[in-house]
């Protein structure tokens, strides 16, 4: 496993050009936080924080495919070096504004907005950079696995450095070193020579390159990952639910979802490894089947120690699925659109997760919890089975 995973990095100008990527990708798991902290501290008000991060991630989640499309229309470094001056400067407006109270609701709003419209997509360019590099499919499985494994740990290790960071500074500070490890990451990115060979695509010039033709070849596959991102965005408050009724605390609870993270990154760590040989369509079905089945009897779980049982196993499909996705969407369409038709699938993921956050807490306040779980397992069954019963376009 581990020579396999070395042969990935040993690609010329993989590990430069993957290390800078990370070290930016790093800033969309200390921003959202920082920003958070920021303005309920500058507004006095969890109602404006909400508010304002959902403004954010509209626009960061469902503008992403366009950001991807400029990538694809004009290359790395023609498109993603305006959004980084861009999105660099918006931050340093909104730190400025939640540095002190007072802030006004409506200009941190806009400002949130505008900042998530341009953020750089550096996840989808960097995965669309890995299908030039690995053009052997098993080596580009491996690249995909460690790539989504790294961002995993990418989002736990950013809120932690926001901890150790705002209890010796303001939130807001936060918001500026978020800026600055997109911007040193992004910039050693789009120096690095394997992005520098890329060469945009121009215009669409062929039948099914446009944004719609982009998302109707990938819609097998955008399809499973918004039930697997439904399931990540519900499971926060359904572990932190089945905790408070057994009488354990929100610590108990965050021991209960490293477990899903844990299987995650050793499902990620299998499925990289292995050379399937079955149809990766099948595969996506099946990975999204045993996350579904998975949660279905999760509340029944007697104890804590169980549940993180049961979250390990679901957490094993996730991981796999997600990477499965990216590859299946790799096959979908033409070289020149991959950066888009991965932003769809980094969309789906996120949307569904959005979806499903929204969903458990509204069943939570009505619902026992185990019933909660069960209704998150079915919606992810339907979503596997209308994948396995989807169109499979050409590729």
């Amino acid at each position: 496993m581990s020579a396999s995973y070395a042969q990935v990095l040993r690609i010329p100008h993989a590990r430069r050009t993957f290390a800078t990527a990370l070290f930016g990708r790093l800033s969309y798991g200390v921003v959202p936080l920082s920003l958070m902290l920021a303005v309920t501290r500058a507004s006095g008000s969890y109602a404006v924080a909400g508010a304002v991060m959902a403004l954010f991630g509209v626009t960061a989640v469902f503008l992403m495919p366009w950001r991807a499309a400029l990538v694809d229309r004009h290359g790395p470094r023609r498109a993603l070096v305006p959004l980084l001056a861009a999105y660099i400067a918006l931050l340093g407006l909104l730190a400025a504004a939640v540095w002190r109270p007072g802030a006004s609701p409506y200009v941190l709003g806009a400002l949130s907005a505008l900042a998530g419209a341009v953020v750089p997509p550096l996840g989808p360019t960097m995965r669309a950079v890995w299908a030039r590099l690995a053009e052997d499919r098993p080596l580009l499985q491996r690249a995909y696995s460690l790539d989504g494994i790294a961002e995993e740990l990418l989002f736990l290790s950013g809120p932690l450095m926001v901890g150790v960071l705002v209890s010796v500074a303001p939130p807001a500070a936060g918001i500026v070193a978020g800026a600055v490890l997109i911007g040193a990451g992004t910039a050693g990115f789009v120096a690095s020579p394997a992005v520098r060979a890329i060469r945009p695509a121009g215009p669409p010039a062929r039948r099914g390159t446009g944004g719609p033709g982009v998302l109707r070849r990938v819609g097998r596959p955008v399809g499973a990952v918004t039930g697997v991102g439904l399931a990540i965005g519900s499971l926060d408050l359904l572990v932190v639910a089945f905790a408070d009724l057994h009488g354990h605390g929100g610590a108990s609870a965050a021991w209960v979802l490293a477990a899903v993270s844990a299987g995650s990154a050793a499902g990620g760590l299998l499925n990289g490894a292995v050379a399937w040989r079955g149809p990766a369509g099948t595969r996506l079905v099946l990975l999204t089947l045993g996350l579904g089945l998975a949660l279905l009897g999760a509340g029944l779980a007697p104890g804590l120690g169980t549940l993180a049982l049961v979250m390990a196993v679901a957490g094993f499909f996730v991981s796999p699925a997600v990477t499965t996705a990216y590859l299946i969407a790799d096959e979908s369409v033409q070289p020149e659109v991959r950066t888009r038709a991965g932003a769809w699938v980094n969309t789906a993921v996120n949307a569904g997760s959005t979806t499903g956050t929204a969903a458990a807490g509204a069943l939570a306040g009505h619902l026992p919890v185990a019933v909660c779980f069960a209704a998150t397992g079915v919606a992810v069954v339907l979503t596997a089975l209308a994948a396995a019963n989807g169109p499979v376009p050409a590729g």
